[in-house]
């Protein structure tokens, strides 16, 4: 993770519920697969934290061996692309031309000071959601709350009904939210395509002096 971020993850990792939480992956890690690999976990956080300018916020992480690497939707090079991701790669395409990425890495995002975040940062081999209610809500909770109040004029984009229930964290006089479906092929159709949000984010940034993103 990067330094800017250190601080407020330290206050974080000392609180009750995060020392449950850390208590129950040491179990979990332990005695199952479960994705991504330790050090990968809180890989999002390696973007500078004053350099965000954008958080996409997703469900929880691939459960498929060799997809997870700690930011969300983004696979390596070397796996297939994901449907989730060749939905967004769809809609990149339809809403601002041809995407930018050659392979399902979306570290070149994050680069640009793109946060990639799940609601929940960890998962069991195969089982969907099977770290959900364990403490990861909590703490994504308050990583929401603190870009909200720590950072400027930050676009949110919400897919998905876990993602979109942080929308009332977010002061929506100060940034951007955009939420629609998730981008599975099981929503994608119920109002992620043709939600443009790749545009609008991107007009958002230009207006208040920022760089676009190239996605």
């Amino acid at each position: 993770m990067h330094e800017s971020w250190k601080p407020f993850l330290k206050s974080e990792f000392e609180k009750p519920y995060f020392q449950e939480l850390s208590k129950f992956l040491h179990r979990e890690y332990e005695t199952k697969t479960i994705f991504p690999r330790k050090e990968l976990v809180f890989r999002a956080f390696a973007t500078n934290l004053t350099q965000v300018k954008v958080v996409i916020l997703g469900q929880d992480p691939y459960h498929t061996p060799g997809a997870a690497e700690g930011l969300a939707f983004s696979v390596p090079n070397s796996q297939p692309i994901p449907p989730s991701l060749v939905n967004i790669y769809k809609e990149i395409d339809s809403d601002i031309g041809k995407h930018a990425n050659p392979g399902g890495s979306l570290s070149n995002w994050q680069k640009q000071g793109v946060l990639l975040l799940n609601t929940v940062l960890t998962v069991e081999a195969h089982k969907a959601k099977s770290h959900s209610g364990k403490g990861w809500e909590i703490f994504t909770t308050e990583v929401i709350k603190f870009l909200n109040a720590e950072r400027p004029h930050l676009v949110f984009i919400l897919w998905g009904r876990d993602a979109r229930n942080k929308k009332p964290l977010i002061d929506t006089s100060k940034h951007l939210v955009l939420e629609s479906a998730h981008p599975s092929p099981l929503s994608a159709y119920y109002g992620f395509f043709g939600s443009k949000p790749f545009s609008k984010c991107n007009e958002f940034l230009v207006k208040n002096g920022l760089d676009p993103i190239i996605w």
